[in-house]
This record gives structure tokens, C-alpha cells and sequence, in this order.
């Protein structure tokens, strides 16, 4: 609607987590070197973060970042039993077992990950949205793949993708067990106040525009009103754009940012 007024050839703030538009702050930089660590060294990496932080982005940025020697298993609805967990990762592993039995599915899954393994190929399991595991049982299965391993290497990797509740709930000590075969944490925080405006300035050059289309106090606000979290930065500014657009405005003020944040109802939500 408004990219060809603006100079865009798509839109700049999508909410989708295409990792072509993934701006590398300080935080998502280093969140997406220790997933990269955690894959190299097959281990168990807990990623936590408020809603709209990027968790997702960061883990499809990683997934195009992976050679063709590995296989990606991703898990985006973990609503999951013991049994419909390893049943899943079975599936997606090909495995075509008729056993309902759990100790079968894990000694089947065990089977082809090592054969891949001896053919050079290491699978990653993504589970996100993990603070939906609904029970401990299947938090034990998600233990008990750990196990997969070699006297020298263990033989897949695991990252877990979660809202920052997981990690309070994985230190109760019921947990325990898994908490202790966890080799990385990382908890993804917001994009600082001196980031915005690259952040800012990538998303509208990834989207086809080379100048700033907002003003310092725009960009000063729209920190301030969506607390450094990437999609409410993204969802005002859309709105602004919006704004912007029907007024016929060329570039995005302060006032155009507050209006948009009184419209989403997110005006003082952030603000200390």
C-alpha cells in the first residue's frame, strides 16, 4: 500500500521471521554465535527471551547457515505426550516404525542417528515455543536424546526456544536432571537505544530504500515506546508508515510514532 510512496520495493517491517531482514544487534549477534557453538559441538543450548524478541528469526538465520552435512528437525507446536514427542522426531527422521512403544522409537531413533552420523550427516532438533512442553515426561525425553552420544562426541544437538518463564521453570528441581546436561544459556535481550537506528536503516535498505525515512525523534520514541523488542518496534512502525502515507507525509515524525502507539494500545507499556 505504501512501499512505492516511500521508495520500498517490499515491506520493511514484516512480522514474519524471514532471516534475510535479521539485524545482528550486540545481543542477537552473540546469541547466534553460541547457537552456532552448540550445533559444532553437538550439545544442549536454552535460548529464552520476551515474545517478539527474534528467537525464531535467529533460529532460521542459523538453519541457513548450516552445510548440507546437517539435517534440521524443527518442532513449532510442542504441545506434545512422551510418545507423540518421539513419535514426531521419527517421522521427520523417515523412520517408519509400527511399535507404539517408547523404548522402540528411542532405540529406532538412536539407530538412524548414529548411521547418519557414520555417513557424516548430524541432526539439529529446533523445539521452539518450549515453555509448552505440558509435562516433565516429556522434558525426560527431551533428556534421555541427550544420551546419544559416542565416548568422544555426543551425536546430535538440541536447542531449546523459549519465553523467559522456561528458564524459572527448568530451575525447579524437578528439572534437574535436564537442567544439568544444558551446556549453553543465552537469554536474548531488547535492541539498545543506540541500535534502533541501524536497526532501522538495515530493514529499510533490505527493503529496497538507501536514505532514513525517520526523523531522530521518531527514532527516539519508537525505542521508548516498544522497548527495544524487534516486532512491537515493527508493528508501530508500520502503523506510522501507515499514517504517514494516507497524510501523504515523506517522513515519519515523533508525533506520527506516538499516534501509532496510542492506536495499538501499547502507548506507556514499556515506559518505566
Amino acid at each position: 500500500m505504501f512501499e512505492e510512496f516511500y521508495g520500498l520495493k517490499v515491506k520493511p517491517f514484516s512480522k514474519t521471521p524471514d532471516p534475510k531482514f535479521l539485524f545482528l544487534s550486540r545481543n542477537h549477534e552473540e546469541a547466534l554465535a553460541r547457537l552456532m557453538y552448540a550445533v559444532e559441538e553437538k550439545d544442549l543450548i536454552l535460548l529464552t527471551g520476551e515474545v517478539g524478541c527474534g528467537k525464531t528469526t535467529l533460529t532460521r538465520a542459523l538453519m541457513d547457515m548450516l552445510g548440507e552435512n546437517y539435517r534440521v528437525i524443527t518442532i513449532i507446536n510442542p504441545v506434545l505426550s512422551p510418545a507423540q514427542f518421539l513419535r514426531t522426531i521419527a517421522k521427520r527422521m523417515d523412520i517408519d516404525i509400527p511399535s507404539i512403544y517408547k523404548v522402540d522409537l528411542l532405540d529406532a531413533i538412536y539407530e538412524k542417528v548414529f548411521s547418519d552420523y557414520e555417513a557424516g550427516i548430524s541432526y539439529v532438533i529446533i523445539i521452539d515455543e518450549a515453555q509448552l512442553i505440558p509435562s516433565k515426561d516429556t522434558f525426560e525425553e527431551i533428556r534421555l536424546l541427550t544420551n546419544f552420544q559416542l565416548d568422544y562426541t555426543n551425536l546430535l544437538s538440541l536447542i531449546l526456544v523459549g519465553q523467559t518463564d522456561l528458564r524459572k521453570r527448568l530451575s525447579h528441581k524437578t528439572y534437574l536432571p535436564l537442567k544439568q546436561r544444558i551446556g549453553l544459556f543465552y537469554h536474548l535481550g531488547p535492541i539498545s537505544g543506540d541500535e534502533i537506528k541501524d536497526y532501522i536503516m538495515y530493514r529499510l535498505k533490505m527493503s529496497g530504500r538507501e536514505d532514513m525515512l525517520f526523523t531522530e525523534e521518531a527514532l527516539k520514541a519508537l525505542h521508548r515506546l516498544s522497548g527495544g523488542i524487534p516486532r512491537v518496534i515493527n508493528s508501530i512502525a508500520t502503523s506510522a508508515l501507515l499514517d504517514g502515507f494516507s497524510r501523504e507525509v515523506n517522513i515519519i515524525d515523533g508525533s506520527l510514532i506516538e499516534d501509532a502507539s496510542r492506536e495499538l494500545g501499547l502507548h506507556g507499556h514499556f515506559e518505566n
